[in-house]
């Protein structure tokens, strides 16, 4: 199975959106981040554990406290090396791109529902 079959729609946002804004907008949407993008690059990713560790900044731009350097994968990427992906570098959120362009977004929520279409050695490893 591939990325591109399970991968969400993913909100974006400007670097100069305020943590109170980011919140809200996770809210209202029921989802758990929100990718920075400038010039149609991304620049961040802001999830709701970075606005918990900072509800007393609430008035600040989410650039602040944004995670950098942000993993990333191809929506024609397998399961099983998106997981691995997240497994590797203890994230639980994938931006997907296509041809460089971000297309959607997969959580390791995602990876779990859809468990039984990963390689069964991946598993056992």
């Amino acid at each position: 199975m591939r990325v591109a079959e399970i991968m969400n729609k993913v909100m974006v946002v400007e670097e100069n959106c305020s943590l109170k804004d980011a919140a809200k907008i996770m809210s209202d949407r029921g989802i758990g981040s929100l990718v920075i993008l400038k010039n149609d690059n991304i620049t961040g990713i802001i999830t709701e554990r970075d606005i918990m560790k900072n509800v007393d900044k609430m008035n600040k731009k989410i650039s602040a406290v944004m995670s950098r350097n942000v993993i990333t994968t191809e929506q024609t990427e397998t399961l099983d090396n998106a997981a691995l992906i997240m497994s590797e570098h203890k994230i639980k959120r994938l931006p997907v791109l296509h041809k460089g362009k971000l297309v959607g977004i997969i959580t390791a929520t995602d990876i779990l529902a859809n468990s039984d279409a990963l390689n069964e050695a991946f598993l056992f490893d």
